[in-house]
């Protein structure tokens, strides 16, 4: 039976449609279509039991004088109702879907989260240059992982464990310098929040390519470095072209 994990997934059309124009100005602002939206205790119990995913329950989001603030209390939290609820969230990540679905039973509304560094690594880049990226990697017909989308406009392209510590040298080797471009690697001692998760008022995490039966096996990070460093150097390149003073009358 083909998986439909999480939450209805953004086409591959729809995505590719985003960054029409990239050989002009550059890509367009991506947006997301509505998704529809399950049960977090489902998604979470699917995500170990068909994925072999760990996962582990967040904060949430609790309703305060007609807003919603983080439940750990923290009024300027910056992920609010989507980070770790205690230190040890580490040991608490499960892979078994029964101690998942014993988990949210608990805290039904609790967000859901995923370790980095054990059944995958995540690359996290702007929106702008995730779409971009994107669209060449279709393209150039090379495989891809699950994309997730978040409503802070950032994307992460899930590729195999130990992808991460590779990425500083990836990246130099393609002569870019790693902190010169916007592109995080996410790998052990990390995590990443996965759909339906909600982020303060900001909106949910979604699937840009949702996890499939045909993505199952995920790409290392060098299959999707260079797509990805081009996509991010480019954009620091424009910045930094829109930062430069012009020319002043003489």
């Amino acid at each position: 039976m083909e998986e439909t994990i999480g939450v209805s997934a953004v086409s591959s059309v729809s995505a590719v449609s985003r960054v029409s124009g990239v050989s002009g100005g550059g890509a367009e602002t991506a947006r997301i279509p509505q998704q529809r939206g399950e049960q977090l205790l489902d998604s979470a119990v699917r995500y170990a039991e068909e994925r072999h995913w760990d996962v582990f329950p967040g904060t949430w989001l609790e309703p305060v004088d007609g807003r919603e603030v983080c439940s750990c209390g923290e009024a300027a939290c910056p992920a609010p109702g989507a980070h770790p609820a205690r230190p040890d969230w580490a040991h608490q990540a499960t892979g078994s879907a029964v101690a998942a679905r014993r988990l949210w039973s608990k805290h039904p509304r609790a967000s859901i989260l995923l370790p980095t560094g054990r059944t995958f690594d995540a690359l996290d880049v702007s929106e702008s240059a995730g779409f971009l990226a994107l669209a060449r990697l279709e393209r150039m017909d090379l495989p891809l992982g699950p994309v997730t989308c978040t409503p802070d406009r950032r994307m992460l392209f899930f590729v195999l464990p130990g992808g991460a510590a590779k990425v500083p040298d990836l990246v130099r080797g393609l002569g870019w310098t790693p902190s010169a471009i916007d592109l995080a690697p996410r790998g052990e001692g990390h995590y990443v929040a996965a759909p339906p998760t909600r982020v303060g008022g900001r909106g949910a995490v979604q699937w840009a390519r949702r996890p499939t039966p045909a993505n199952r096996w995920l790409p290392d990070a060098e299959e999707l470095i260079s797509p990805l460093a081009y996509a991010c150097g480019r954009e620091a390149a424009t910045a930094r072209t829109a930062r430069r003073p012009g020319p002043t009358g003489g």
